[in-house]
């Protein structure tokens, strides 16, 4: 039972830990799911680039084919250099939330990993991972050690679908009821870089007629 819905997308930076003013650019059409980012995917085989926004005057790296979907004059940029997603393997990141900010220490999070799932096709390039929120962001986040089968899942969304005390600037709404509180504080914190809408086929519950929510139970 899919519908054809209208959904937010946000691009949001992500500043390296090690490169001051430089910072990483991914895109989600799932915002509830942000504040349980522990990781950003890029593709290792795939060109990236480090620009210079001439109107923000701010450093950003994206996958170099995904650039046209941010910027539509290429007056607006200027690149600084270019890069293999493998050169970017490793490098941490400042957390857009500090709700898990402890696994940063105990689990190495916070950092970017690589898989040749993350396409040209559409976003920056570089996919936020949200472990316990999606098939593939689990898959490499335990092969990484990020995450493992045995520790407390990051999680924080109880069986209908409202956030739990963890994420505390957002406790008790209903997810998607989040996504524009989220992109409100994102906005707030200087992280968010652009925002709009995509129409695309999402599921939906035959009894209730819900949006389904993917999750690790």
């Amino acid at each position: 039972n899919y519908k054809d819905v209208q959904d937010p997308t946000l691009v949001v930076s992500f500043p390296l830990d090690n490169e001051s003013g430089v910072e990483l650019l991914a895109w989600t059409t799932t915002p509830w799911t942000l504040p349980s980012n522990l990781a950003l995917c890029v593709n290792p085989d795939k060109d990236y680039v480090k620009l210079q926004d001439k109107a923000q005057n701010r450093v950003f790296i994206l996958m170099e084919s995904r650039v046209s979907s941010l910027y539509k004059n290429p007056e607006d940029y200027t690149i600084l250099k270019k890069m293999k997603g493998s050169d970017l393997a490793g490098l941490s990141y400042k957390p857009l939330f500090d709700y898990f900010i402890d696994l940063k220490k105990t689990r190495g999070a916070f950092r970017v990993l690589c898989d040749h799932y993350v396409t040209e096709e559409s976003g920056t390039g570089i996919v936020h991972q949200a472990p316990y929120f999606g098939e593939d962001d689990f898959r490499i986040c335990l092969r990484e050690g990020i995450v493992a089968k045995d520790m407390p899942p990051v999680c924080p969304v109880d069986a209908s679908g409202r956030f739990t005390e963890e994420v505390k600037d957002f406790a008790g709404l209903y997810v998607k009821d989040a996504d524009k509180p989220i992109a409100g504080h994102l906005k707030k914190a200087g992280r968010l870089v652009n925002q709009s809408t995509i129409q695309h086929s999402y599921p939906f519950c035959w009894r209730s007629d819900t949006p389904l929510l993917y999750k690790a139970v």
